[in-house]
């Protein structure tokens, strides 16, 4: 039996009194811009749920180390009775939920005519219907207290066409497009729902993509026109200033490009070279 205290309130969940600070849940933080996304909610002070498939041991000593409440969440995003379960787990346990961070996502890189439907299916599986289902489940969560804010972790691939990634691209557009819609149907309910779209970032799945002969440094470098990858701490910060109402409560259905211009940036190599003052003839 769930009772609630009104819209700035705390559920009692099954006789547990709830946590005093915010509660995020973020997926995906094994590694990579996840396990950044929860150190740096847990230094603004949010208790932690931190999701991946396995149980996220190391992420969750970090997070204790730094002082942070946190609970282990181990789960499949993209299955709906492990998603119904992570529910009652938070709210069990925390009590409620205030922030959800859809940031799990795997990365596919084959060319369009080599794709198996296999591919394709798992790709968007992860990177589409699990945002879609832990939406929809912490989301009946936060409506029925009419406060909340889901921050959605796209990609410039969600914004950009980027050969070689036909499934991750389609499931990262179609983020895009859930986001958006979710924010307008909830948003005059009190729940924004926002995404990030980075750039390419310096992390496993980076070193991963690159030893598959996908791309090299340069060919990142070369086309940001801030001339560098992104850290996952770029990224974390812009979740974190989505996530937190004081700061962005007014913001809901933006698509937030933290990708040191890529998005922007239409010059060829020659020129985006010669205006960051290298000699494009090295």
């Amino acid at each position: 039996m769930l009772n609630w205290a009104g819209k700035e309130g705390s559920i009692v969940a099954m006789g547990k009194e709830p946590t005093t600070s915010r509660v995020a849940v973020v997926t995906g933080v094994a590694r990579g811009i996840g396990r950044e996304v929860a150190l740096v909610l847990a230094e603004c002070g949010y208790t932690v749920a931190a999701n991946d498939l396995e149980a996220p041991e190391d992420t969750v000593k970090e997070l204790k180390k730094a002082g942070a409440h946190s609970l282990s969440l181990p789960g499949d995003v993209s299955d709906e009775g492990s998603v119904r379960r992570m529910v009652e787990t938070v709210l069990s346990e925390l009590g409620r939920i205030h922030v959800l961070i859809n940031n799990a996502g795997i990365s596919t890189i084959v060319p369009a005519e080599e794709t198996t439907l296999a591919a394709w299916d798992r790709t968007l599986a992860v990177n589409l219907t699990g945002p879609f289902l832990m939406s929809r489940e912490f989301g009946k969560e936060m409506l029925q207290v009419g406060t909340g804010s889901i921050v959605n972790v796209s990609s410039v691939a969600g914004l950009l066409g980027v050969s070689d990634r036909a499934a991750y691209n389609a499931s990262k557009h179609g983020l895009i497009g859930l986001t958006r819609t979710l924010a307008a149907e909830w948003g005059g309910r009190g729940v924004r729902v926002n995404a990030v779209c980075p750039g390419w970032v310096k992390t496993e799945m980076d070193q991963e993509d690159q030893d598959s002969g996908g791309y090299t440094d340069e060919d990142i470098e070369g086309r940001v026109p801030m001339g560098r990858f992104a850290t996952p701490e770029d990224i974390a910060r812009a979740v974190a200033f989505l996530a937190n109402p004081e700061q962005s409560g007014f913001i809901n259905g933006h698509t937030l490009s933290v990708d040191g211009g890529w998005y922007s940036d239409g010059s060829w190599e020659n020129l985006r070279r010669r205006k960051r003052g290298e000699d494009p003839g090295r």
